[in-house]
């Protein structure tokens, strides 16, 4: 029997998606359903991770009724997801022990500043690549074991499973049989060692981590598990964090190329090859992929706040009704000093500062709803930039072009101002969803449905962007913004 298609999933801080690739690489389906954030708490952000779980598989069933497909016409799964999100649950229920904790969570911060004060920072990051921060997962994972009443005790004797997303996924497809994190995600947890690819046992004693809740680390392609649904058996075949998933379905298979994923955050990944590259600008050491056990790494700059200050324009401040909206405001903006600085999670690199919050500066008489919306989208650009010169400062090269992806690419205005502020070209793809592109093709690479060359050959290139204005406006305005990023940090520094 012919398999037809290749179904990724896609879950995402604000959405979980399905989405149908042919043997062509195309997408000839998908959905979506926006999933809910919880704010408890200052500082706090969760999820459910039952909802999480019946939200996706609510998704893949729509997607199959659109294709008027039955499962054993799926060839392979394949699966991005958010990182660093921590889920922890009973082995045996297979209930979570406590909401999931998303990435975007700070309420841990504090601790990790201490290590980040600490002489103990340089040797964890040197295991990991990573900066001690509430970002990852390490310090949520003790936070649940030291909070919730008889966790540590249960995860000292092996009740209890932790896992990222992908992890909890591949548990609930699998019939509670699978626990598996691929290489990708278990690099963002702050507990892997990626140098020698394993658990780091110095790592678990630091953090205080039962080794018996970590699930195996598996590659990011192959028969890594099988989803078990209404009597079929569907094998999932590739998985990676979404950033990875991204920067592989941009096809930057070689060292120096480059991709920014503009979703609820952005995120800036460049193929490093088989070279681990320890920034000096506080960028991150990651695992790009490992394919058939040879092993890629990439240098990456993470923004916390992008899409989601879009969000907040429209749910917050009702200054649009949808994301879409935001193009056509900030084009009509008058000129104006406005700089926002979208710190609402904290900064992140290459000032790595949790404390900081969003922040706004130049406003006048004049400003008004589209002057703010285009200070908005500014702010990602000019985000993006300080990423962009922190690489290019530790690989000691130029950048030459910026591969882009997310959402934010369907925004004209914003990709030519990341071109004009980039002063290099803007390569926006034929396809935006390249988050789920990347699972798929990880997916039917272990299929043979293609190779990696092959897979080069198949991206198209809907719009290329070029920069536009003169030296002398770009260096006003990259200066305007460090000069409210300085005061922001200022501001952080004094609440210490």
């Amino acid at each position: 029997m012919i398999k037809k298609w290749i179904v990724a999933f896609d879950q995402g801080t604000t959405s979980s998606r399905a989405l149908a690739f042919d043997m062509e690489g195309h997408v000839v389906a998908k959905r979506q359903i926006e999933t809910e954030l919880d704010y408890p708490h200052f500082g706090r952000v969760e999820q459910s991770p039952e909802f999480i779980w019946q939200q996706q598989l609510a998704v893949f069933e729509l997607l199959l009724r659109d294709l008027q497909a039955q499962p054993h016409d799926i060839a392979a799964i394949g699966i991005s997801n958010q990182r660093e999100t921590t889920v922890i649950w009973d082995k045996k229920t297979g209930q979570a022990i406590y909401p999931a904790i998303s990435w975007q969570d700070t309420r841990t911060q504090a601790d990790c500043q201490k290590i980040r004060n600490s002489q103990d920072a340089s040797w964890i990051c040197d295991k990991t690549g990573l900066l001690p921060d509430a970002y990852f997962s390490a310090s949520k994972v003790k936070w649940i074991l030291d909070n919730v009443e008889g966790a540590r005790e249960q995860a000292q004797r092996g009740e209890l499973a932790f896992g990222t997303i992908d992890s909890w996924l591949v548990w609930n497809m699998s019939g509670q049989k699978t626990h598996i994190t691929d290489i990708t995600n278990a690099s963002r947890t702050m507990l892997y060692d990626i140098h020698r690819q394993v658990w780091d046992s110095d790592l678990l004693a630091y953090f205080d981590i039962p080794a018996e809740i970590l699930p195996q680390v598996v590659d990011c392609s192959g028969e890594l598990a099988i989803f078990e649904y209404q009597n079929s058996q569907i094998p999932i075949c590739g998985i990676a964090g979404d950033q990875q998933a991204a920067l592989f379905g941009q096809t930057c298979f070689h060292p120096g190329m480059a991709k920014n994923t503009y979703g609820t955050g952005c995120f800036l990944l460049m193929n490093t090859g088989k070279k681990i590259i320890r920034s000096h600008n506080q960028l991150l050491s990651t695992v790009a992929w490992r394919i058939n056990g040879d092993i890629q790494y990439a240098l990456e700059g993470s923004v916390f706040v992008a899409g989601s200050a879009v969000q907040w324009m429209r749910d917050a401040l009702h200054f649009i009704d949808n994301a879409a909206e935001s193009e056509a405001l900030a084009q009509n903006a008058e000129e104006s000093e406005l700089v926002i600085v979208p710190a609402f999670s904290g900064l992140g690199a290459p000032y790595w500062q949790g404390r900081a919050k969003g922040a706004v500066f130049g406003m006048d008489f004049s400003t008004g709803q589209a002057e703010f919306c285009r200070a908005v989208l500014q702010s990602l650009a000019f985000q993006t930039a300080d990423l962009i010169d922190a690489m290019c400062s530790d690989t000691g090269e130029p950048f030459v072009k910026l591969n882009v992806d997310g959402g934010a690419c369907a925004n004209g205005y914003l990709m030519q101002y990341q071109a004009d502020i980039l002063n290099c070209p803007v390569d926006v793809p034929l396809e935006h969803e390249l988050t789920a592109t990347g699972a798929a093709y990880l997916a039917g690479l272990h299929l043979k449905w293609w190779d990696m060359q092959t897979l080069a050959q198949k991206r198209e290139i809907a719009h290329l962007y070029q920069p536009q204005i003169t030296p002398i406006e770009r260096q006003k305005a990259l200066e305007k913004w460090q000069r409210a990023v300085k005061c922001t940090l200022a501001w952080a520094d004094d609440r210490a």
